[in-house]
């Protein structure tokens, strides 16, 4: 398979414009309150808040951004609204599978802009359970590094606990079950690796190649989705062309 091909990794080829920096850290922060909220604001005991402090981290939201989100989750500063987990499951151009996360302090206005969004971008809302077993769960970290070291690299993982792995030029992807996480990103970490992005991520099972027609619509309702607010994360289960990822990329 090829890591560019699919949309957890295309995102991460385009640059972020400030006014992308901003959302996206708002729902970073979003999810650091409402993991601290469940389990406490200690990250040595609450592996979630630890997972989302590092991806904010990655991201490189300021320090008392993200510490700000953890005295809100737990209860230190009280002007936190109450927000809700949803998740969402429909369809988009080519049949593809298309599964939401989303967090919410108004579950009618997130439903109604999920839906117009899926609408208006020519696909469909389907009913739970339709798409979600179409995809499992897996830590899943986005590594950049050279041709020449990412053999050795994906072999450092695989012995850490890693399962499997992808290279596409300089772009490696690599899995490992969620229990793993920590000892396949410290092993990384401690091998230099550039890691662009690590995560729980719901990774498809098989996937649905998709032609240059079908996959700019396809790709454009998986922007269109991510960029609303109250969406957390988006994934797919469509492989795109090279030539429409190239585009997207500009």
């Amino acid at each position: 398979m090829s890591g560019h091909s699919k949309w957890s990794t295309i995102k991460h080829a385009k640059a972020v414009t400030d006014a992308r920096r901003g959302k996206m850290f708002t729902k970073l922060a979003k999810e650091i309150i409402v993991v601290a909220r469940e389990g406490g604001g200690d990250p040595e005991s609450n592996f979630k808040l630890r997972m989302a402090i590092q991806h904010a981290k990655e991201a490189n939201m300021p320090a008392d951004t993200i510490d700000r989100a953890v005295q809100r989750g737990s209860g230190k500063l009280t002007d936190a609204s109450q927000l809700s987990e949803l998740r969402y499951e429909g369809y988009g151009p080519g049949g593809t599978a298309i599964l939401l996360e989303a967090l919410t302090d108004n579950k009618n206005r997130t439903a109604s802009n999920v839906r117009s969004t899926f609408s208006k971008g020519g696909g469909s809302l389907a009913e739970v359970g339709s798409v979600a077993w179409q995809f499992e769960q897996k830590a899943l970290f986005i590594v950049k590094c050279d041709e020449e070291v990412s053999e050795d690299l994906a072999m450092i993982a695989i012995d850490a606990g890693a399962t499997d792995f992808d290279i596409d030029d300089s772009i490696m992807e690599v899995y490992s079950s969620v229990e793993q996480f920590e000892s396949v990103r410290k092993a990384l970490s401690n091998n230099q690796a550039d890691i662009r992005s690590s995560s729980i991520s719901m990774i498809p099972v098989n996937t649905v190649e998709l032609d240059v027609k079908t996959a700019k619509p396809a790709l454009r309702l998986l922007e269109q989705l991510e960029d609303l607010d109250d969406v957390q994360r988006v994934y797919s289960n469509g492989d795109f062309p090279q030539e429409v990822i190239e585009q997207y990329g500009k």
